[in-house]
């Protein structure tokens, strides 16, 4: 009964049903936000309105010191106090204060009591602020960072309601650029490449490092840099909402200090038991990203604590993507560097009755509300020799674990620190045979790395508390968890276990099999560096979880390489043409630009003999009206010749196929300009061609209401066409594994590991915007 009261007062604040249930598992929590529901409701004498419900539920989760529950209840009851920014002022000042009494002058003061800002003040700032940003806003659109808009006109109104500033900036926005266009989502603007060109921030290619990109107006760098996020500065942990200090907090902070001299220290710390998608690239360019935007240092740390997953390839992979990104490391480091350090600190826990060896067995541990451990209160001495004994191989797995004495935000109580595992380790051997878990390890590597921002996706919030608990049962440096959102696309899978499935049905090669969404699949298809972090720069950094479509990530792709592959000539399905009158003995050498808009950057040189191949969708005998290409009564450019084409014979096979074509070349500045240009090869080389589609036919193959057979019953049964002869001009003879060209009308196309001497194998990396059949 006093369960369904609680919820029921809970949802009385405005929250859902689901979150008042998963409240109530933290048993501190919603005694504290029950506390504070009841004296305002006492103070109100009504229902409590949502958004004061919001207000209330805020301070419950971030309170420290319950003394000041009260005082801050009756603030926000009697709508002093009655803004995200007024609370988040109040909590730091009590937090600040420790002392009685609080000076209620100057607590009213710095928390903006009494102010009230008005739409009308909201609307003057938001113009204010576009107006000083209105020319790169017109240029970039729905590029622009937003959050920019939004920074500088809180700035000007401290107490304003981020809710309001958000929805009166993206008001004032639409009106002014109107609304989104499938340019905004996939075209780079003219108009600000023209200005990179002007303000030479743009050079004959983009340049990555360290993930900066010259050519991007609005580089990851940027959205990184400064104030661009309210995270806390070094040695300041202390201010972030919800840390949790002790007595010893401000000297190890200051020690701290001391050994990193106040400089932004970052990790990557990845499991090294599968292959990075593209949701990690999110997480490289932020964690890389921010340190080196402030001028901070990021680890590679791998986090190597479960032997019988992790496997050499995919530590060298793990290297090898974060370098093609274009970062270099601080520092490698491993979790098992400190496998001696940890053991010790776990010792030392039980000693403070903050840990206990326990044998329950992993499934009796599933679940929200496991039972209580019967061995939690077990005496300390008996748990070290326990743990001891865990530690010679004297117990066999799942017969004892360490556990921790903590309840989790989302109700999980002692999470396990250590379990007992008899594989041997790729970097200790057969050391060890218990190992630590990353609830247990992840901190406390980061405690010793003296991490100052631990940036982590979504889903590690409910251990923030496991966190910030552990390092202060050991009286250690306590670094900062910091969450943002994932990153997923849609038509994708990237879990590793989907992905061995795949792979074990197969329907993909192996890991980077160019249809799959992981790094390695990326860069075998084709996909440049720089296009992955200008795509993560627009995705931006969200705490919300983000599920981009493809297309997106396709247009960076399409930006860079329009830049960076130079132009060749390929034809996929060849059609033989003999041009009876060629105006030369032997073959003429053609000319051609390798970016035809900007021929300062060179040619390369084709043949052009009396036998040409065009593609065979580029002829037609019986032609639809709207026909441009070549067909009887209607000849057709050659592309970079200067000469005009014109049907004189078909020649068919038994069957009736068109076989060859003889036609009869002219200048083209002899006559009638004709009505489309057609892309060629003469004396060409033979290759071989794979068109990738999307591997999935639905949005969302894992989604059981989409997809109610399984991800495995959606796959595109084209999502790979194989063309085995295709032909493709002498200028890409030499071209090595990765190098990438626009094969002119067809898409851009990157040259694979397959490839042999003599024996070219391209992979097609994205189409060409235009339709292919179109000139």
């Amino acid at each position: 009964m006093a369960t369904v009261d609680s919820v029921s007062l809970f949802t009385g604040l405005g929250l859902s049903e689901q979150k008042a249930r998963e409240t109530l598992k933290n048993t501190a929590l919603s005694a504290q936000l029950r506390e504070a529901a009841t004296q305002a409701q006492q103070t109100l004498g009504s229902t409590i309105d949502k958004a004061t419900g919001t207000l209330l539920y805020g301070l419950a989760s971030r309170l420290r010191d319950p003394r000041r529950l009260s005082f801050l209840v009756s603030y926000i009851a009697n709508k002093k106090i009655h803004t995200e920014p007024q609370l988040s002022a109040a909590l730091e000042y009590v937090r600040s204060h420790p002392l009685d009494p609080i000076d209620t002058v100057d607590f009213e003061q710095e928390c903006g009591v009494g102010i009230m800002v008005t739409p009308e003040q909201i609307e003057e700032a938001v113009e204010v602020a576009i107006n000083r940003h209105r020319p790169q806003l017109l240029a970039e659109r729905y590029r622009f960072n937003m959050g920019l808009l939004m920074g500088e006109a809180r700035a000007m109104l401290k107490w304003a309601d981020g809710k309001m500033i958000k929805h009166e900036v993206d008001m004032q926005v639409l009106h002014l650029l109107g609304p989104k266009t499938e340019t905004d989502l996939e075209k780079k603007p003219k108009v600000a490449k023209a200005r990179l060109e002007e303000t030479d921030r743009k050079t004959a290619k983009d340049v990555v490092e360290n993930g900066e990109t010259a050519g991007q107006t609005l580089s990851l760098m940027e959205q990184l840099r400064g104030e661009a996020l309210k995270f806390h500065k070094p040695g300041e942990n202390y201010k972030t909402p919800g840390y949790v200090t002790t007595p010893h907090t401000m000297d190890l902070l200051k020690q701290h200090l001391e050994i990193t001299g106040g400089q932004i220290r970052t990790r990557f710390p990845p499991e090294p038991n599968g292959i990075l998608h593209i949701g990690h690239a999110k997480a490289i360019n932020f964690n890389f990203g921010y340190a080196k935007a402030n001028n901070g240092i990021c680890f590679l740390r791998f986090d190597d604590t479960n032997p019988e997953k992790e496997e050499a390839k995919f530590f060298t992979a793990i290297c090898d993507m974060v370098a093609w990104l274009g970062y270099t490391p601080y520092k490698v480091t491993y979790a098992s560097d400190y496998f001696d350090q940890l053991y010790a600190w776990a010792i030392e826990l039980i000693h403070r009755g903050q840990a206990y060896v326990c044998h329950q067995r992993g499934e009796e541990l599933k679940g929200h509300n496991p039972l209580p451990s019967p061995w939690r209160d077990r005496p300390v001495e008996e748990s070290l020799l326990l743990f001891e004994a865990m530690r010679k191989g004297k117990f066999a797995e799942g017969e004892a674990t360490l556990r921790m004495k903590l309840v989790m935000e989302d109700g999980k109580m002692d999470p396990v620190a250590y379990r007992v595992k008899y594989t041997p380790h790729h970097r200790t051997g057969d050391t060890w045979c218990i190992y630590p878990t990353y609830d247990y390890t992840h901190c406390l590597c980061d405690s010793i790395e003296h991490i100052t921002h631990s940036l982590c996706t979504k889903e590690f919030q409910a251990r923030r508390s496991s966190y910030f608990w552990l390092c202060n049962a050991l009286d250690v440096y306590c670094p900062v968890q910091w969450e943002y959102g994932r990153l997923n696309l849609h038509y994708a899978v990237v879990s590793k276990r989907k992905i061995l499935q795949l792979v074990a049905a197969g329907a993909v090669r192996d890991w980077d099999d160019p249809r799959l969404f992981t790094l390695t699949a990326l860069q075998r298809r084709g996909f440049p560096p720089e296009a992955i972090n200008n795509f993560c720069a627009r995705v931006g950094v969200t705490v919300a979880q983000t599920t981009m479509e493809p297309h997106l990530l396709e247009a960076c792709v399409r930006d860079v390489l329009n830049d960076t592959a130079p132009r060749a000539m390929a034809v996929l399905e060849p059609l033989q043409v003999v041009i009876t009158n060629f105006p030369a003995v032997k073959s003429l050498d053609i000319q051609v630009p390798n970016f035809p808009a900007d021929e300062t950057k060179g040619f390369h040189q084709v043949p052009f003999g009396s036998i040409v191949f065009i593609e065979r969708t580029d002829f037609k005998e019986e032609p639809e009206p709207g026909y441009k290409r070549l067909a009887w009564g209607q000849p057709a450019g050659l592309r970079h010749t200067g000469y005009v084409i014109e049907l004189q014979h078909v020649i068919k096979g038994p069957s009736g196929c068109v076989e060859s074509l003889e036609v009869t070349c002219r200048r083209a500045d002899a006559g009638e300009k004709p009505k489309s240009f057609i892309h060629w090869v003469s004396q060409p080389l033979t290759c071989e061609i794979r068109l990738y589609e999307r591997l999935f036919q639905h949005k969302n193959p894992e989604d059981p209401a989409e997809v109610p057979g399984g991800f495995l019953s959606d796959l595109n049964p084209a999502s790979l066409q194989v063309v085995e002869a295709a032909l493709v001009d002498c200028s890409v003879a030499l071209a090595k594994p990765f190098d990438k060209f626009q094969f002119e009308r067809l898409g851009y196309f990157s040259v694979d590991p397959d490839s042999s001497q003599g024996q070219l194998v391209f992979n097609r990396t994205v189409t060409l915007r235009e339709d292919p059949g179109k000139v």
